[in-house]
């Protein structure tokens, strides 16, 4: 019996697929000029095996099993190249790649995007790879998939409001740009992804930075920087529906289309998106819309495209989340919070009787959120010479919206009402439902002149020039005592402005070949008004001005 099992062993052992540490070794150069491409992108298709070439155009890949692969190599400008071979053993390959006929790749604002070789800690994901982990949810919860990041939902399922942080940080810290514009909220400093309804399936890639980062335009980086580049020009006319159903009654319906090449000069693009859920939290739904258009003229030396999305939302709040002392059913700690008055009568009523979990303080049917966000991109690329290039995007974005809310008993006064007499009893408070609205205009233009020798020194000189003006004000809708209020009073009004320019410039020299040497320096200034409080708690209008130099080598 013995004999028997050490046999069944041996044949189990021999019958199973052996693996080899299969190396492929290789150089990526340009076609014409046999000059070594820095940066290519080399991927085994299918996998997330992917290297990138180095400042002498060596690439290396590890580990690969024995079996036929294939291997995809880009580069901006190029065209990309495929091939199929076999690994059984250690290889090495010469790859050429031409240039495109025409500047076919999309217009990336490089200014604010770290090098392969520059000293910050960074991950970079195609759209391959973001289809692969799109799920329906917000793009937050593919960057969750990154190192140092963690995610997560008002609602419990991934859809509506969510937020992510990166090394600790939070959303006022973490730069966003889409296409190099700002899409930070230029007063809070937060994004709100929730704006942004399927925004993963137009983007054809992102980068990651952690921590401080490069110099970019925006918000300060002071935890991470997020740059994404939506869809590049597909050269092949197609069109795609999609749908997607999950827990909790989610539903994910997608159609974009795209015309291809026509004429060998124009391209034009577009996406239209609608996401509903019924969220894992108490009545904490959301209805999500959202389209994306997109139009180019494609020379051999230049791109002009102009991008315009959108995306309108409207979600039950659940920001509140569950109380610890919910989730313990600690009776005496819910009493506090109803003493102390952070919950009102009704929400503590209702935590005694609620599920654990799902728990939503919020019971009034219309506490919801009702925001709009439109984007427009107006994006230029043109290729100097094979040294030089220059990129700049004139913007601008639309936000008006509001959320609404049941307010069991406020003062009066605190809504410039006047108190009730009702039968000489004087009434100083009441319940009411309120709006919060925001009206948002942000405008102004970015550039960057890029200098790659494709040997020793890649540089950038960039910058940007940005206003924002927002509107912000409260109105009364419903009151029990009105006194003497009348429709659409508003019961404060504040208009605030924001300006911000900056300029950078930043080099990489290759010192050798396993040794760069970086540098980058950015000069910033912001003109800030808006109502608040001086030291004498009075409501007056404020002015700060900030001047910033912002140095970093490594």
């Amino acid at each position: 019996m013995k004999n028997l099992f050490a046999l069944l062993a041996i044949y189990v052992a021999l019958s199973m697929p052996v693996f080899s540490q299969v190396k492929v070794t290789g150089k990526v150069e340009d076609a014409d000029l046999h000059s070594p491409l820095k940066g290519a992108t080399v991927r085994i298709t299918g996998s997330y095996t992917t290297a990138y070439s180095d400042a002498e155009g060596n690439f290396v890949l590890t580990n690969l099993k024995i079996a036929k692969q294939s291997l995809e190599i880009s580069y901006i400008g190029y065209e990309t190249k495929k091939l199929e071979f076999v690994a059984h053993k250690d290889t090495s390959v010469v790859l050429l790649l031409k240039k495109k006929t025409v500047l076919a790749d999309e217009i990336e604002i490089k200014a604010v995007r770290a090098g392969e070789n520059d000293p910050m800690t960074s991950d970079k994901m195609d759209s391959k790879q973001i289809a692969e982990k799109n799920m329906g949810q917000d793009i937050t919860y593919i960057m969750g998939l990154t190192p140092s990041a963690v995610v997560t939902s008002d609602a419990g399922t991934g859809v509506g409001y969510t937020g992510i942080r990166i090394r600790g940080t939070d959303p006022t810290r973490i730069n966003v740009t889409i296409n190099g514009i700002p899409v930070n909220d230029a007063e809070s400093q937060g994004t709100y992804w929730v704006d942004l309804p399927d925004i993963a399936s137009l983007v054809d890639n992102m980068q990651i930075q952690r921590g401080v980062g490069t110099s970019t335009n925006g918000a300060g980086a002071f935890g991470a920087s997020l740059n994404i580049q939506t869809s590049k020009l597909d050269t092949i006319p197609n069109a795609t529906i999609n749908s997607s159903y999950g827990s909790f009654n989610t539903l994910k319906n997608t159609v974009a289309f795209s015309t291809g090449l026509i004429d060998k000069k124009w391209a034009f693009d577009g996406r239209l998106s609608k996401i509903t859920s019924d969220g894992f939290i108490d009545r904490a739904f959301s209805d999500l819309k959202s389209f994306y258009v997109s139009g180019g003229y494609y020379g051999k030396k230049s791109i002009l495209k102009l991008v315009i999305f959108s995306g309108k939302e409207r979600t039950y709040q659940a920001w509140y989340g569950v109380p610890e002392a919910r989730l313990k059913n600690d009776t005496a700690g819910m009493n506090r919070l109803y003493v102390n008055g952070e919950i009102s009568q009704s929400q503590y009523e209702n935590m005694l009787t609620s599920n654990n979990r799902t728990f939503n303080i919020y019971t009034y049917s219309n506490q919801t959120d009702n925001y709009q966000q439109d984007y427009y991109q107006l994006l230029y690329s043109y290729e100097m010479n094979k040294n030089w290039n220059l990129n700049a995007a004139l913007h601008f974005t639309k936000g008006e919206g509001y959320y609404e809310e049941y307010i069991e008993n406020d003062q009066l006064k605190n809504y410039g009402l006047q108190n009730v007499v009702v039968n000489n009893d004087t009434i100083t408070s009441t319940p009411l439902i309120r709006q919060l609205w925001l009206n948002n205009d942000f405008y102004g233009f970015t550039y960057s002149v890029n200098y790659d020798n494709h040997k020793k020194i890649q540089a950038v000189i960039g910058g940007a020039a940005n206003s924002y003006l927002g509107a912000h004000y409260g109105m009364v809708t419903w009151a029990q005592y009105a006194s003497n209020s009348f429709p659409d009073l508003k019961y404060y009004d504040d208009t605030a402005r924001k300006n911000d320019v900056n300029i950078f410039c930043k080099l990489n020299y290759q010192l050798t070949k396993k040794v760069s040497l970086y540098g980058d320096m950015q000069y910033r200034t912001i003109y800030y008004s808006f109502l608040g409080f001086n030291e004498y708690l009075q409501n007056v209008q404020q002015n700060a001005k900030l001047n910033f130099l912002n140095p970093k080598a490594g």
